[in-house]
């Protein structure tokens, strides 16, 4: 009898631990590296703001967040290895706004964002440039509208690739400008505003944090900022309205997605801290430098955002008659 009790004890306290096991799993995450996959190349302000925030994140997990940069398809490529990853939390995409736009301008999409991408949060976002080449000609917005009005197709813009939020700030451009600028993709930000430096393109309309970086003599000249009140990083530099094309707002922004299948309590954690360190005075003023500011709003919030852009890229798309692959 007492044999027989002695077992029961032994199977309940086993079916306890199993009960218990997955919580105890979920609490030890993360137990190694963290993976930031960046659909872009690095020195961009996708790449600049997640290893701002991967640091901080890797000393409060006490684990590398590494970072990944997978090129291509206008950030295609990058959220698709994430996809294909394991749902644990161990990869992650950290991407900009071409998530809402590549659905409508890719024919053929290697995955369905919407039901393979969890959004976690918004991190950051920030107002962007309209720059030329410091030698250009063109010294104000109106004086390169005007340009790009009178010689239809001669002009041309440079972008982080097809559907990137580079690229469509740009197709805007054209839009609201009533003027034929034809688009010239790179693989990366940073790699275009190399070619825009040595005079190989002519503008960009380019995320704030890395354009004002390179706003100076003998690289970049700022003509507008696409926001609703110039930025005391660059006081002398006009809003698109005082320019003369109120119509042009743009923001470019950077948020954090996880595979479908992320258990929630994964999802919740990576929530959790990631607006902790966006929470820290070091962090928002990094992000101010850089002419951002932190987001950090719940999964839902993110959702809805990314639903009402969803909604407005599909008409920029469709009136521009933008398409790729």
């Amino acid at each position: 009898m007492a044999t027989r009790r002695f077992t029961l004890h032994l199977l309940a306290a086993a079916c306890a631990c199993m009960l218990v096991a997955p919580a105890f799993a979920q609490d030890a995450w993360p137990n190694k590296p963290v993976k930031f996959v960046v659909p872009f190349a690095p020195g961009g302000s996708t790449d600049v703001v997640a290893r701002m925030v991967g640091q901080k994140l890797s000393d409060l997990w006490k684990q590398p967040v590494v970072i990944e940069n997978r090129t291509g398809a206008g950030g295609n490529l990058g959220a698709e290895m994430v996809v294909k990853s394991p749902a644990d939390g161990y990869t992650l995409l950290f991407a900009s706004g071409s998530v809402a736009i590549n659905p409508h301008i890719y024919k053929k999409m290697p995955f369905d964002t919407y039901r393979d991408l969890v959004p976690i949060t918004n991190v950051a976002q920030g107002p962007m440039l309209v720059v030329v080449p410091d030698k250009s000609s063109y010294r104000t917005l109106k004086e390169l509208v005007q340009a790009a009005r009178d010689k239809p197709g001669q002009l041309n813009f440079g972008s982080a690739g097809v559907g990137s939020q580079v690229h469509m700030a740009g197709e805007n451009f054209a839009h609201v400008a009533k003027a034929e600028i034809k688009h010239v993709p790179y693989r990366g930000e940073a790699v275009a505003y190399n070619d825009l430096m040595a005079g190989q393109i002519d503008l960009m309309v380019g995320n704030f944090a890395a354009a004002s970086a390179l706003v100076g003599k003998d690289r970049l000249r700022a003509l507008a900022i696409t926001s609703d009140k110039r930025s005391p990083l660059l006081p002398d530099v006009p809003t698109t309205a005082e320019a003369g094309l109120p119509q042009l707002q743009s923001t470019g922004w950077f948020g954090l997605f996880a595979p479908a299948g992320t258990p929630k309590a994964v999802l919740d954690r990576i929530h959790r801290d990631t607006v902790r360190v966006l929470g820290e005075t070091e962090i928002k003023a990094r992000l101010y430098v850089q002419g951002m500011r932190p987001v950090g709003n719940t999964p839902g919030d993110f959702s809805k955002a990314l639903k009402s852009e969803d909604v407005h890229w599909a008409t920029v798309v469709k009136e521009r008659k933008l398409a790729a692959n």
